[in-house]
């Protein structure tokens, strides 16, 4: 199966008694092949899934480990378009309420700051504390260069 451009294989580990995705570009036969093994059943059936779910960092393809709700000071049509798996739920013509995730707490902040609105956090407050800790590191970086843009 592929995904972001590499070709991935599905299998089950007798060692360490799990499934394991390797990709394929980096496998080197092996000689003799090992012993004969009798095929397993995929979870959810759907291989494509899983590794979808294990590359979020979660055993459910439709869960993220971090996930979190805000509403934004932007009209639905204009978000919908660019928040992939997430949810989109208009609040009258110029808010929306959405539930994103990804695989940490910095990361479902900085996919909420991309988008040119303001934002209320629903939660939950590991949303909330990740949004205040990019605010600061992103003051510093703005402070940082704005300093050495006036130097001589």
């Amino acid at each position: 199966m592929g995904r972001a451009g590499g070709c991935y294989l599905l299998a089950w580990d007798f060692e360490r008694a799990d499934w394991r995705t390797f990709r394929v570009d980096r496998m080197v036969p092996r000689t003799p092949t090992g012993p004969r093994f009798t095929p397993r059943e995929v979870p959810g059936s759907d291989a494509s899934a899983f590794v979808a779910a294990r590359f979020r960092g979660s055993d459910s393809p439709d869960a993220w480990p971090c996930q979190g709700t805000v509403i934004l000071h932007i009209p639905a049509a204009d978000v919908a378009p660019f928040v992939g798996g997430a949810t989109v739920e208009p609040l009258g013509t110029d808010r929306c309420r959405v539930t994103l995730g990804a695989w940490s707490w910095p990361a479902v902040a900085a996919s909420v700051a991309r988008f040119d609105a303001d934002v209320e956090i629903v939660g939950p407050r590991e949303l909330a504390e990740a949004c205040a800790a990019l605010a600061e590191r992103l003051a510093r970086a703005a402070s940082t260069a704005a300093a050495s843009s006036t130097r001589p």
